[in-house]
C-alpha cells in the first residue's frame, strides 16, 4: 500500500488510525455489551468480601455472573459517610443500570441523586418513614429492597445482654454520630427497651480510631458493666481494635455481627447479612430482567443467628444461662 502513497498522505492515514485508537475505547465504555451495577456501601473492602459472594450468589440465582453478562462497580467508602452524596451523584452520572445500596445511610444520598435509575437498598430502618417508598406492599418510585429491622433488633440484643449479664445496671452504648440517620434510630429504639430492663445506658460517640480510644478510657473511667456497640460501619470495620480494648478492660460487649464474635467479641445478634445480601443480588438481577421497582414489593428479613464465643464469657469470669446457649444459632468454644 505504501508504494502507491504519498508520504502526506501516509502521514495523514496514520493520524487517522491513531485518532480511531484513542476513541475506541471511549466508545466500548460508552456502549457496554452488559448492564453495569453500581454498589454503593459505607463499608470498607476487608470486611465486605463475605457479603459481596453473598451478594454475587444472589445475582447468579437470576442467571447474572460479574464479569460474564453484568459489570459491577464498586464504591466501597470505609466509613466516610460524607463521600455518600457526592458518590451516589457519580454512579449516577456514569448512568448504571441500577444502583445497590448496603446499609441504611447510603440509601437516602442514592433516592435524592436520581428518580429514574433502580435503586435496590438493604435498610435497618422503616423504608416508609425514610421516604425511600410509598409501602411495602407497592413501593410506587425507583426504588425497592429488603427491611432488615434493625431498629427492633437493637432492643432484643439489649435484653439478650441483659438476660447474660443480669447483673450489669449500667451499660455504654457506643455509636458514631457521623452516621446521623442510623444513630437517631437505634437511640429511639434503645431508650424505651433500656427502660423496661430496668437498666441505665449512657451514650459515648465515636467517629474515628483516636475517638473510639477516648470513649473507651471514659467508659471504663465512669465504671460500665457492658458495652452495646451501634451496628455501623466504622465499627464492623474496627472490630478488631474494639475487640482488644474490650479484653484488654474485661468489659463484656454485644456486637451486631457475627464476624465480631468470630473474632473474639462476646456475643452478637442480628440480622444474617450473608442471606440479606443474596436477596439484595436477587432484587437485583430481577430488576435487570426487566422488574419495575415499583412493583416489587420491600422483602423482610427472615433469618436472625445468636452467636456466642463461651471462651471469652469464659475469659471473663461469666457463666452462660443453658438457656441462652440453647437458643443460640452457633457457640464458639
Amino acid at each position: 500500500m505504501a508504494l502507491g502513497v504519498s508520504p502526506m498522505r501516509r502521514r495523514a492515514f496514520i493520524k487517522l488510525i491513531g485518532g480511531t485508537a484513542i476513541a475506541w475505547p471511549l466508545a466500548a465504555r460508552a456502549q457496554q455489551p452488559f448492564p453495569v451495577i453500581g454498589f454503593l456501601s459505607a463499608r470498607s473492602l476487608g470486611e465486605s468480601a463475605p457479603i459481596l459472594d453473598a451478594f454475587r450468589r444472589g445475582l447468579a440465582e437470576t442467571g447474572y455472573l460479574e464479569g460474564q453478562n453484568v459489570a459491577i462497580e464498586y464504591r466501597l467508602l470505609e466509613g466516610q459517610f460524607d463521600r455518600l452524596a457526592e458518590t451516589a451523584a457519580d454512579l449516577v452520572r456514569r448512568q448504571v443500570s441500577v444502583i445497590v445500596t448496603a446499609g441504611t445511610a447510603p440509601a437516602r444520598p442514592a433516592k435524592a441523586a436520581t428518580q429514574t435509575i433502580p435503586i435496590v437498598f438493604g435498610v435497618g430502618d422503616d423504608p416508609v418513614r425514610l421516604g425511600l417508598v410509598a409501602s411495602l406492599a407497592r413501593p410506587g418510585g425507583n426504588a425497592t429492597g429488603i427491611n432488615y429491622f434493625s431498629s427492633e433488633i437493637n432492643a432484643k440484643r439489649l435484653e439478650l445482654l441483659h438476660e447474660l449479664i443480669p447483673t450489669a445496671a449500667r451499660v455504654a452504648v457506643l455509636v458514631n454520630p457521623a452516621n446521623a440517620t442510623n444513630t437517631s434510630s437505634m437511640l429511639a429504639s434503645m431508650e424505651p427497651a433500656a427502660r423496661a430492663l430496668g437498666l441505665q445506658i449512657q451514650i459515648y460517640n465515636a467517629s474515628t480510631n483516636r475517638e473510639i480510644d477516648v470513649a473507651f478510657a471514659t467508659l471504663v473511667r465512669e465504671k460500665a458493666d457492658a458495652l452495646f456497640l451501634a451496628p455501623d460501619a466504622l465499627f464492623s470495620a474496627r472490630r478488631v481494635q474494639l475487640i482488644s480494648l474490650a479484653a484488654r478492660h474485661a468489659l463484656p460487649a454485644s456486637y451486631s455481627l457475627r464476624e465480631a464474635v468470630e473474632a473474639g467479641g462476646l456475643m452478637s445478634y442480628g440480622t444474617s447479612f450473608a442471606d440479606m445480601y443474596r436477596q439484595l443480588g436477587v432484587y437485583a438481577g430481577r430488576i435487570l430482567k426487566g422488574a419495575k421497582p415499583a412493583d416489587l414489593p420491600v422483602a423482610q428479613s427472615t433469618k436472625f443467628e445468636l452467636v456466642i464465643n463461651l471462651q471469652t464469657a469464659k475469659l471473663l469470669g461469666l457463666d452462660v444461662p443453658p438457656q441462652l446457649l440453647a437458643r443460640a444459632d452457633e457457640v464458639i468454644e
